[in-house]
């Protein structure tokens, strides 16, 4: 709706210097400009500029999730306990959950994710078949208990999110929601004007098999992706794997051991033989639930231990003590071998394949071995892809070296499959009379994250610089300070309105030209259109806020162009 908004009413008061605690682009930018206020760590007030611009994504949401027959809701935040029992997110979840009690001391959560209540509901509303498929959402502020809230909106406590949860009653059928889902997300990010990747990634406490990411590449990002430069390949960190491909391993001499004094680390034990730091092998003794696990790589790799998590989750992961190898004394700090280890799990890299050999610990202090053969001299129990991945990995299709890049998660979608319905016994009737347990897809989208995503990505040294679709007006008109100009201004801002634009017109008395350019710049409308030095002669200047580009046009010509555009 066409709308016209004089700053001298609007609540909106912008800074000349970045927030002293302010780390990324969009975090300096939305403050500075008036668009969100900060209330304490990782939470947010969005003031009119901003609420505007976030209701301008929600629009843009809510069109492509109507369009593929997804019918809105809005389920509450507070929630109880129970249904997250039934299927161990309770405890999954870990420190990030909101947990709360009541009066009476019944305990709470504020929602993360609404799986668990979207299935009770449609176990509570849908019996049959022909009640299927269906596709609900909600947009709604989601809440988690970050560790280390930064970034603005980018990593806040509280955070407004699309969620959508799809439920059929075949594979076939969830194949296609998660289809519709895809489709519409392209069309969301394509609109909203957000450079973005779909990567395949790991699907985490959310559960279920297939998931994909749609992460915005931005330097502020926290998420880190490949691409392969020869093939369409790209996958989150987390979800790239590596092919196990033993070798023959009968050239290898007997096992050896080496005096290495003094060699804890692969730097000194590298250094001391004269060896790369790839010849030997690297274990890392992790507790998994309080069992110790050793995890073998090879030297010149580094574990990743969200990756790890992931694999093992629900279990809890975590790094030995000192105390650990006190109660242990099999277990010789700085000279662990796979080889001899008793009543120890070993999970190794795919990298550490039956046939390879490697220099490692002995078991004994200051000994390390040579000639230790994977499948000779030790059994790995379970391969598992846990380095972090580094650039120029092979890619997992077509073997080219990957590129690593950083970028912002603002979707992601899951093929969820039975395991919510089978916590909460989700049977339809199907067409033969017998029961049909439902099979769920999960979709979110972060709404609030979407905003500052594309402050990244769109702002320049001057400040935001929205696209069109999602801006908090069409055009930006100035009044450079007299009442000639002021009322020429406000003539043009109510014509503009009147052709459907929605306009914001600077008329503050009293703010200097300067300042007035200067917010213009730093708000960030996609067109500037200046009432100035020519107001008497009925012509302005039009600026192309991306651009720069400039032109003095008479008003109508002003009008009809923008109107136009």
């Amino acid at each position: 709706m066409a709308q016209v908004q004089r700053m001298s009413r609007l609540m909106v008061k912008t800074l000349r210097d970045d927030p002293a605690d302010a780390e990324t682009l969009s975090h300096k930018l939305l403050v500075r400009a008036g668009y969100v206020r900060r209330n304490a760590a990782g939470i947010w007030s969005w003031l009119p500029l901003g609420k505007r611009v976030l209701e301008n994504v929600t629009r843009v949401v809510r069109e492509e999730m109507d369009a593929i027959g997804a019918q809105e809701v809005l389920l509450p935040a507070v929630l109880p306990k129970e249904p997250y029992e039934a299927t161990g997110r309770w405890e999954e979840y870990g420190a990030e959950l909101f947990r709360l009690k009541d009066r009476k001391g019944a305990d709470y959560l504020l929602g993360p994710t609404h799986e668990e209540i979207f299935t009770q509901l449609v176990k509570d509303q849908c019996t049959s078949y022909k009640d299927l498929p269906v596709i609900l959402y909600q947009i709604q502020s989601k809440y988690r208990d970050e560790a280390r809230p930064r970034s603005g909106i980018l990593r806040g406590r509280e955070f407004q999110m699309k969620d959508s949860y799809s439920f059929d009653t075949t594979d076939e059928g969830l194949a296609e929601s998660y289809a519709l889902h895809r489709e519409a997300y392209v069309k969301i990010f394509q609109r909203l004007g957000l450079d973005h990747k779909i990567v395949s990634a790991v699907s985490g406490a959310m559960g279920g098999s297939a998931s994909e990411e749609f992460l915005a590449p931005a330097a502020a990002g926290e998420d880190t992706f490949v691409h392969c430069p020869s093939c369409d390949y790209a996958a989150n960190t987390e979800a790239v794997t590596f092919a196990l491909a033993p070798v023959d391993g009968a050239a290898h001499g007997p096992v050896e051991e080496l005096d290495t004094p003094d060699t804890p680390t692969i730097e000194t034990l590298a250094r001391h033989l004269g060896v790369p730091a790839s010849a030997t092998l690297k274990n890392l003794l992790v507790k998994v639930d309080g069992e110790i696990v050793a995890v073998g790589v090879p030297g010149d790799r580094e574990v990743d231990l969200g990756k790890l998590g992931d694999h093992l989750a629900p279990a809890t992961v975590e790094l030995v003590t000192a105390d650990d190898f006190t109660d242990r004394p099999g277990l010789v700090r700085g000279y662990v071998g796979p080889q001899g280890l008793e009543k120890v799990r070993y999970i190794a890299d795919p990298r550490v394949a039956p046939g390879t050999a490697w220099i490692t610990g002995a078991n004994k202090p200051g000994t390390h071995a040579k000639n230790v053969v994977a499948g000779r001299d030790f059994e790995v129990d379970e391969y598992l892809d846990v380095v972090v991945v580094e650039d120029g990995d092979p890619c997992p299709t077509c073997g080219t070296g990957l590129k690593l890049d950083r970028a912002i998660e603002i979707g992601h979608i899951f093929q969820l499959g039975r395991k919510y319905a089978d916590a909460f016994q989700l049977d339809v009737l199907g067409q033969n009379g017998k029961p049909v347990r439902v099979t769920m897809g999960s979709y979110g989208i972060g709404v609030s994250r979407a905003v500052a995503a594309l402050a990244e990505q769109t702002a320049d040294e001057q400040g935001l610089c929205w696209p069109r679709e999602i801006a908090p007006a069409d055009v930006h008109v100035v009044a450079a300070g007299k009442a000639l100009q002021t009322e020429l201004a406000l003539d043009v801002a109510e014509q503009l309105g009147a052709a459907g634009l929605r306009v914001l017109v600077d008329d503050r008395a009293g703010v200097s030209p300067g300042v007035k350019f200067t917010d213009a710049e730093l708000i960030g409308v996609p067109h500037i259109l200046v009432a100035g030095r020519r107001s008497a002669e009925g012509v302005v200047e039009l600026k192309d806020r991306r651009t720069g580009e400039r032109e003095e046009l008479p008003v109508a010509d002003a009008i009809a162009r923008l109107a136009a555009s």
